[in-house]
């Protein structure tokens, strides 16, 4: 799983004495603590990944986990909510500075495949594990699938003369994509993902089209 550069420079910290400040050696033992959280669920599965296994794979004591989760869910609920953040900031930042609406939404279809294609992990775990780990989990899936639609608005309603659409078609597309990409994670095939980039985009001008199309009433 992907998080902050600052986390991913913390996670190579040496054992033993090293002379760190106490918030440096935090900050990386709860980043080992989320990346591993995503690497056994994935493995795993939510139901049987356990605390033992979290901790095993991080490298630190039960004591510690507790210092920074209260239980196994909100270590997962944390490490899907900063797997998400990078997913939508690398999404967000696709296309920039490109002025053609169409070629922005194919530049975020093919960051987002891309970024899920390098970390099958929390591909898995964003797409699927999110599912089993109960109604909170849901309700951040939820609000995780409306900032996608909020970012196709947003991109749909820079067209000018763009019709209103209603907001279940933007949240149809998101729902179809997270359906056809979860599908071949079910399948093993994450890192085939970036094929899938003319499918998605097919997807959105099925459903969101006729502003790309420069069409009006």
């Amino acid at each position: 799983m992907q998080t902050d550069d600052s986390l991913t420079v913390l996670r190579v910290l040496p054992r033993g004495p090293h002379g760190l400040g106490r918030d440096v050696v935090a900050a990386s033992q709860r980043g080992r603590l989320l990346e591993a959280m995503a690497h056994a669920v994935a493995e795993k599965g939510y139901g049987a990944a356990s605390v033992a296994d979290v901790i095993g794979r991080a490298g630190v004591s039960r004591k510690t986990f507790y210092v920074h989760f209260r239980d196994k869910l909100d270590c997962f609920l944390a490490a899907y909510d900063v797997g998400v953040e990078v997913l939508l900031a690398t999404v967000r930042a696709a296309g920039e500075g490109e002025g053609d609406p169409l070629a922005v939404a194919r530049a975020r279809t093919r960051a987002y495949l891309q970024a899920l294609a390098a970390e099958p992990d929390f591909a898995r775990t964003f797409l699927l594990e999110v599912s089993a780990a109960g109604p909170e989990a849901l309700a951040r899936r939820r609000d995780v699938h409306r900032q996608f639609a909020d970012l196709s608005r947003e991109l749909v309603e820079s067209v000018p003369g763009a019709p209103e659409l209603p907001g279940e078609l933007y949240l149809a597309s998101v729902g179809a994509t997270n359906e056809v990409v979860s599908a071949w994670v079910v399948a093993d095939r994450a890192a085939e993902l970036p094929a899938l980039e003319d499918v998605l985009v097919h997807i959105q001008l099925s459903l969101l089209g006729r502003p790309f199309s420069g069409q009006s009433d």
